[in-house]
């Protein structure tokens, strides 16, 4: 039976694409774990850093590590973390729309008191 041997460079690309995978693993975790905080500037600074590791794994020459079972392992351990997150993110946004209703609601009353009684009067 022939064996088939990686060339360097596919050696190369396996082990950056193993990097890269890891490191938005390990994105995902921190993304999991700062989704509970106010810190929202941090969140959002994970995720664009997870969105930019995406393109560079994206970027990378073709390659099997995707297809391997470290790299399925990772992807199944990110798959709840990830839908954790997403509920998370969601909960956070209906909650700033609320209060950011509760806002405009208070100044549409507050302009409605101005206009109809305060200014209306001839002192």
């Amino acid at each position: 039976m022939l064996e088939v041997s990686n060339t360097p460079a596919e050696d190369k690309t396996q082990q950056e694409a193993r990097i890269l995978w890891q490191k938005y693993f390990k994105l995902t975790e921190e993304l999991l774990k700062f989704s509970d905080q106010q810190d929202n500037e941090l969140f959002v600074e994970l995720v664009d850093q997870r969105e930019r590791l995406l393109d560079k794994i994206k970027a990378l020459p073709e390659n099997d590590y995707r297809d391997s079972a470290e790299c399925k392992a990772l992807i199944d351990k990110m798959i709840p973390m990830d839908k954790q997150i997403i509920y998370r993110a969601k909960a956070w946004l209906n909650k700033a729309r609320r209060q950011t209703g509760m806002v405009h609601s208070y100044d549409l009353i507050g302009a409605a008191e101005l206009r109809g009684t305060v200014f209306n009067k001839k002192y």
